[in-house]
């Protein structure tokens, strides 16, 4: 080895693999064996050598490397010849990496790497995995798919899996004859193996992409006809007998192909999409390019036995996904620690293209849930910046959050409404032509909107990327706003920051016509246009249109003037009124008593927007948890007193014309009247319709079992069926007509309160639900208010077993259910113990996330509780003058 000569063998600990060779293509082969679950494979990756070298460092896992060689120019030494092949192969499983040494040192330049190797379809839902489904002949079929992100292609071939490390692929699956085959590109060559009988596929090579954007399939698979979009092939691929089911997800790709292309600026680009339905998966989707993967129930659906919100579920997921084609695959972030730009800007990006799609459906407003889920978790203790640094693969896993989609998503979306739309737009297509097949840091895009708006947007954003939490601002009597943390624990603290750049939008409080003022709040007091607090000068609204990722208080005064006034809001305006103040009372910085006032005079408004009565459901949810049994009837009066004239109003069944939005808040009425108001007419008349419809043994779902109230009835019926309507549940899950609706019923077979039933669902989640839904059974089933503790009690026990059988990415959403332990007698205590001394191998965040919201809850239920049944009783249940809400 000469002095010049680079040995990297001796840093095997680092994280990032050596930069002395880069590859440029990657000449794939894989073959998979469907009966026997294992596949092989060969693979030529043509490289550049930075400097020369005498061993190539890529990553490996799960796999066994049968033969290493390399070609490469002539040897510095003058004595070597090429092709070599290498003197050992040393694999470290630890790091997941695989070493080729060679005899002579590879010289820089031009150089192909030979991999022959071997490994197994796996059941754990990652790398290259294997997937089963029952034909209508009732066989069970398998599919071999894959899933990379973040860091598995290293289980489906050696590679450099990094996202900088880009390069081209010309992918070739050799199937069985009868299977299909689809990649990220269109069919190139099909070829027959003469001996084998065995059918070579090539495709097309793709752009110059990252590792984990890589997607092979392969299985008795069929696809729609494609859809010819301005040019773009586009189609659904699915299991044979659910054509049927393909026309929306269609429809919807159809049109954000289009939206995504006029917005960006940049046609779409590879030259086909495939949208794939998957029947295992670990996530909703994933943005391979070309070929996207989904849940089949996040793809296929039939508008006409569809919730309007599963409709839009799908919608989202699509329109996400196929965002993803231009921000994500065409710029991609240098390393994982960037991964929450791809993903909320994605989530970004679906909100306005489904909004485009279907504006009915107001799906900003909506989102107004989604960003409350992040602000519920950025006011912890335990939240942690947006944006962190990020080493082993692992800690990368732990990104794909809420703080990552929604809180990311949601600040962008304050962002563009404080720059403008076009403005906002303008930018981004700057960044996308700027970095083109290329990656960046998030700095990249600061810098392009800052450009594109004259503003310096990156003091502005790195407020809220580079530190954890959100500021409450506080509006003073004279109308000056100032900021502070907001924390559920008191005083901030924690990964909670101190102070933020807050694009502050306001408006007059009494016009919602008024003209829309800007200003820019730092760490010292601020005045909006028209400061508040006299005739002349009447209080302003602010968090003006509802964007604003921050809480907001107002002097009671101007509570009083908003509350007597929701008319004059905004849907997403009021949503943040209540949200706010429910924050305020779950954090102890506001009476319970404030919230409670304010949900009366949604009731006496006859709210319509199922956003804003969602909190409201919330609240009561976790009133329901904490409240001593002996005051759970005036929880359940003051339930009813609220909810039933909203329920009289909008009764059981759809009526022409009425807003696309009402069927949500019909069912999340019904739902809340028949479960924690456990009102006699709704569950008398839930149990008629479903008994009708489902336990009498006709087919006829019958007009009680609408869609959009099926998966309502079901809990209602849960809350005090037995074994016969357990059983016609089960039946309707094992024989659904659609992915949607074996999520009802199986989600349904979970909200039994009877402890035998909810013992007989633990079983079936671990012995016959699939793995991608069995976590979130179990999280539902430790969430029931009366089977929870015992359910817990069992998780324990069985804490092996769930773990080996669950794919780890998803073993932190089973826990989740635990933060609905805070009744009297709370086992949070050993829960925290237990959780502390069993960790998971990734999520560790997320769940230290849980447990202190089950903290949050315990307190809540500690301070207001005993007190509770009197604060309802004076504001829902006996108002002043004594007539009922």
């Amino acid at each position: 080895m000469s002095a010049s000569t680079t040995d990297w063998n001796d840093d095997q600990s680092s994280v990032r693999l050596p930069r002395n060779v880069e590859p440029l293509r990657y000449r794939l082969t894989l073959e998979p064996d469907l009966d026997a679950a294992r596949f092989q494979g060969e693979v030529a990756i043509e490289m550049v050598v930075r400097e020369q070298t005498t061993a190539v460092v890529c990553n490996a896992a799960e796999l066994e490397i049968h033969s290493a060689s390399v070609d490469a120019g002539p040897s510095p030494a003058g004595s070597g010849t090429f092709p070599v092949a290498a003197t050992s192969i040393v694999l470290d499983p630890a790091e997941e990496r695989a070493t080729f040494h060679f005899p002579e040192p590879l010289p820089a330049g031009p150089a192909t790497l030979h991999l022959v190797f071997s490994g197994t379809l796996n059941d754990k839902l990652h790398g290259f995995y294997r997937s089963t489904y029952t034909d209508e002949a009732g066989e069970k079929r398998v599919i071999a798919t894959t899933q990379m992100e973040a860091t598995d292609a290293r289980r489906a071939f050696p590679c450099f899996d990094e996202p900088d490390r880009k390069a081209v692929f010309e992918i070739t699956l050799v199937v069985d004859d009868g299977l299909e085959a689809y990649s990220n590109g269109a069919v190139a060559e099909v070829t027959a193996e003469a001996t084998s009988g065995r059918r070579r596929v090539r495709f097309e090579p793709t752009m110059k992409m990252s590792t984990y954007l890589v997607a092979c399939i392969v299985g008795p698979l069929t696809a729609t006809a494609p859809r010819a979009v301005d040019g773009v092939p586009l189609r659904v691929v699915h299991t044979p007998g659910k054509e049927h089911l393909t026309e929306f997800a269609l429809d919807v790709g159809a049109h954000a192909l289009r939206f995504f292309t006029e917005y960006f600026g940049i046609p779409y680009p590879a030259g086909k999409l495939d949208l794939v339905a998957i029947p295992d998966f670990a996530f909703g989707a994933m943005e391979n390019l070309g070929c996207v993967t989904f849940r089949e129930s996040v793809l296929l659906v039939d508008p006409a036995q569809a919730a309007r919100v599963e409709l839009e579920r799908v919608a989202d997921v699509v329109c996400h996904e196929i965002a993803h084609m231009w921000f994500g695959d065409l710029v991609t972030m240098k390393w994982w620690n960037g991964i929450w730009l791809n993903e909320a800007f994605a989530t970004f990006m679906e909100i306005l293209a489904v909004d485009a799609f279907r504006p009915d459906w107001q799906r900003w407003v909506s989102f107004g849930t989604e960003r409350e889920a992040a602000l519920a978790v950025d006011g912890l203790h335990t939240t942690r910046p947006v944006e962190f640094a990020v080493g082993r693969p692992e800690e990368a896993q732990g990104m794909f959050d809420v703080l990552t989609y929604q809180k990311g998503g949601s600040v962008l979306r304050m962002l563009e409404q404080y720059l403008g739309a076009d403005v906002f737009r303008d930018g981004i297509r700057r960044y996308l032509a700027a970095h083109a097949y290329g990656n960046t840091e998030t700095a990249d895009l600061w810098d392009a909107l800052g450009e594109a708006s004259g503003i310096p947007v990156a003091s502005i954003m790195t407020t809220w990327i580079d530190q954890g939490g959100y500021p409450l601002v506080t509006v003073g009597e004279d109308g000056g706003l100032t900021q502070r943390p907001f924390s559920y624990r008191g005083a901030a603290g924690g990964a909670i920051g101190s102070a933020w750049e807050v694009p502050v939008l306001t408006r007059a409080l009494a016009d919602p016509g008024s003209p829309v003022h800007r200003l820019l709040l730092s760490s010292q007091p601020a005045t909006p246009v028209g400061p508040g607090g006299t005739s002349d000068h009447p209080p302003v609204l602010v968090n003006a249109g509802g964007a604003g990722f921050y809480r907001v208080a107002y002097p009671a005064s101007t509570l009083d003037r908003l509350a007597a006034d929701l008319g004059a809001l905004a849907p997403l305006e009021r949503y943040n009124l209540v949200s706010d103040a429910w924050a305020a009372a779950l954090a102890g910085q506001g009476p319970v008593e404030g919230i409670v006032t304010l949900v009366g005079a949604l009731g006496r408004a006859l709210e319509p927007d199922p956003s804003v009565w969602s909190v409201v459901v919330g609240a009561f949810g976790l009133f329901d948890r904490v409240i001593p049994d002996d005051d759970r009837g005036t929880l359940q009066d003051a339930v009813r007193a609220l909810f039933r004239p909203v329920a009289d109003r909008l009764g059981w069944d759809p009526v022409a014309g009425e807003g696309e939005r009402i069927p949500s808040l019909r069912a999340m009425i019904v739902r809340a009247l028949g479960t924690i108001g456990a009102d006699p007419q709704v569950r008398t008349e839930a149990r008629r319709r479903f008994e009708s419809a489902i336990a009498g043994g006709g087919d006829d779902r019958g007009p009680g079992l609408h869609p959009d109230i099926e998966s309502a009835v079901l809990d209602v019926v849960a809350a005090e069926g037995g074994e016969r309507h357990y059983d016609a549940m089960l039946a309707r899950y094992r024989s659904p007509a659609t992915p949607q609706e074996e999520n009802r019923y199986l989600y349904g077979l979970a909200a039994f309160d009877e402890p035998r039933l909810a013992e007989r669902t633990f079983s079936l989640a671990l012995e016959e639900v699939r793995t991608q839904n069995a976590p979130f059974v179990l999280q539902a089933l430790v969430a029931n208010r009366v089977t929870g503790p015992a359910t817990w009690q069992r998780v324990t026990s069985e804490w092996s077993a769930l773990v080996e059988r669950f794919p780890a990415n998803i073993l932190p959403r089973m826990l989740d259910g635990v933060r609905g332990l805070c009744g009297p007698g709370s086992p949070a205590a050993e829960v925290r113990a237990f959780v502390e001394h069993h960790p998971l191998p990734s999520g560790g965040k997320t769940v230290d996330q849980i447990l202190e919201r089950l903290d949050v809850n315990v307190a809540f239920g500690n301070r207001e509780a005993s007190g509770l049944a009197a604060v309802l009783r004076r504001g829902l249940v006996a108002p002043t003058g004594g007539t009922p809400v």
